[in-house]
């Protein structure tokens, strides 16, 4: 307790006694009885405004996040479309892919060995003997920040042709292609895509 110097000439000319709360002082006049408590401080609104200023920000950032152009799940898309060879004897698969826009992969034969090679792998086939898979060069591309490297790719569009001796009839091949896509700046994780081959031999 302690006399507060301010509250000394009161009306009974009894001196009145402050003591600290959590919130601030009380006073109380020991003739009358009477309390006077100062306002509350200001805790509470200060923990609201900062708490409104943290979703504000949080806000802003989720905004910017959307304005960022979306990775594509896939930056190669297999052009599936029905074929016919004939059958039992040696023929030509084409099977076509398609790069998305501002994207290219690398060829099958990169000129680095840090850089991962475009393969398609298949799986056994019923009625279906495929040959050597025969992959189609690559176009030179060197990055902007380092126009010195030059480097083996595909972009716009690619064809891998596929040998086969199939007996007579409808078939399919499951397959997985497994590539690397880069843009102008970077290159990505490698993906792969399945591929499903369907013809028919007569």
């Amino acid at each position: 307790m302690m006399i507060d110097p301010a509250r000394k000439n009161n009306d009974s000319g009894a001196p009145s006694i402050s003591r600290p709360l959590r919130n601030g002082w009380e006073t109380t006049s020991r003739s009358s009885g009477w309390k006077i408590k100062p306002r509350r401080a200001f805790a509470p609104i200060a923990a609201l405004a900062l708490v409104v200023s943290a979703t504000a920000h949080l806000g802003r950032a989720q905004l910017g996040n959307m304005d960022a152009p979306a990775k594509p799940r896939a930056y190669v898309v297999y052009a599936a479309e029905p074929q016919s060879v004939p059958a039992a004897r040696s023929a030509l698969l084409q099977l076509r892919f398609q790069i998305v826009p501002g994207f290219h992969i690398n060829s099958h034969t990169p000129k680095s060995q840090f850089l991962i090679p475009t393969t398609l792998t298949l799986q056994p086939a019923t009625g279906v003997k495929p040959g050597p898979l025969q992959y189609p060069a690559g176009q030179p591309y060197s990055f902007p920040s380092l126009p010195g490297d030059k480097l083996d790719v595909y972009a716009g569009s690619f064809t891998v042709r596929l040998p086969v001796v199939a007996t007579p009839g409808d078939h399919a091949i499951a397959a997985t292609l497994r590539y690397q896509a880069c843009d102008n700046a970077s290159c990505y994780p490698p993906r792969s895509i399945p591929v499903n081959i369907v013809f028919t031999a007569k």
